[in-house]
């Protein structure tokens, strides 16, 4: 049994099969997701579980060179959720392109959120020098 950390078997394991520049997505409740995407859908019910909540716990696991979020989400909370939760800002790129994004992803993480472009498109990196 894992002492801390995420307990979701079907998460941790493909967190633990995630390797440098691998694609993930959190994404709010309605984020079209292609079904060639292998999806952990964590959602219960509308706002459960929050995006920030499943964010923290991803963030707490794995190591995140660069992020891209939608440029409609400046100004809303979303915005301010992701910024404020990694070393640099993320990148804001037009939504039509980061949905492009989704077909490249190596894990889509669906919450229960419902709160527009509560969506963001992390690249993994490493916890070492390269």
């Amino acid at each position: 049994m894992k002492r801390r950390g995420i307990i979701n078997a079907p998460l941790s394991g493909h967190l633990a099969r995630l390797g440098h520049t691998d694609l993930v997505v959190v994404a709010d409740a309605g984020l079209p997701l292609p079904p060639t995407v292998p999806v952990v859908d964590l959602a219960l019910v509308f706002g459960t579980p929050p995006f920030t909540t499943v964010l923290d716990a991803l963030l707490d696991e794995i190591v995140v060179e660069h992020a891209w979020i939608s440029a409609d989400a400046e100004g809303r909370p979303p915005a301010g959720w992701v910024d404020e939760r990694l070393d640099a800002p993320a990148e804001r790129i037009p939504h039509a392109d980061l949905k492009a994004m989704l077909p490249s992803v190596r894990l889509a993480i669906r919450t229960g959120d419902d709160t527009a472009y509560a969506n963001v498109v992390l690249r993994c990196g490493v916890p070492f020098a390269v």
